[in-house]
């Protein structure tokens, strides 16, 4: 996933102390965000499209690996539907269609770049504590 520094208008508010009240449709919309982004899917036709720009369908099902055209109809469809792709259909037999990144999938995508950044960062962290967890775990099974 191609890695952009933060802006910097985003960074300060993203430090700011969250509100008393929250907005139920804010939260509501964070929460399905949440749902649909932290699919398998979506993670990886993000990438696709951020690293490779526009792609035919085929060309998304090749990058992401795996994925059912059943799948990846449902996929690019609700990301359509959430302004996170646009979907060009070309006026030629046989039907030619090509998908981009928004602005707004953009800056899903940017988003997200602070996971690999933390992931990059805390690597061998996690990996250690898997480690002494399963350690721990095997002792205690044992007794």
């Amino acid at each position: 996933m191609k890695r952009t520094a933060p802006d910097p208008a985003t960074e300060a508010k993203r430090r700011e102390p969250p509100p008393e009240t929250v907005d139920p449709a804010i939260e509501a919309l964070v929460t399905d965000v949440i749902a649909q982004v932290a699919d398998k899917w979506t993670m990886l036709v993000l990438e696709a499209l951020e690293e490779r720009g526009t792609l035919r369908f085929t060309e998304i099902a090749r990058e992401v690996g795996g994925i059912s055209q059943k799948m990846l109809t449902k996929t690019v469809r609700q990301m359509e539907r959430d302004g996170l792709v646009a979907r060009k259909v070309h006026p030629v037999v046989p039907p030619h269609v090509d998908y981009s990144l928004t602005e707004l999938g953009r800056s899903l995508s940017r988003a997200f770049c602070g996971v690999w950044i933390w992931a990059e960062t805390y690597y061998a962290d996690v990996e250690k504590a898997r480690r002494a967890f399963a350690t721990r775990e095997n002792g205690a099974s044992r007794r």
